[in-house]
């Protein structure tokens, strides 16, 4: 579960940077990676939740 959280941070990490990029500057190649992040990050939020679900029990 801590290899997964930490996956989710390094994802979010380069989703930030590209959706700040798209933001500021207009950078529309950033916005498609942030995009493929935000996909990326759903995915990987939809597993920690059934570990986190399955470690409380």
């Amino acid at each position: 579960m801590k290899e997964l959280v930490n996956a989710i941070v390094a994802e979010y990490e380069v989703f930030a940077a590209n959706a700040a990029a798209q933001a500021e500057k207009g950078n529309k190649a950033a916005g498609a990676r942030a995009r493929k992040s935000s996909l990326a990050l759903e995915k990987m939020m939809k597993e920690f939740r059934k570990a986190s679900i399955e470690a409380a029990k």
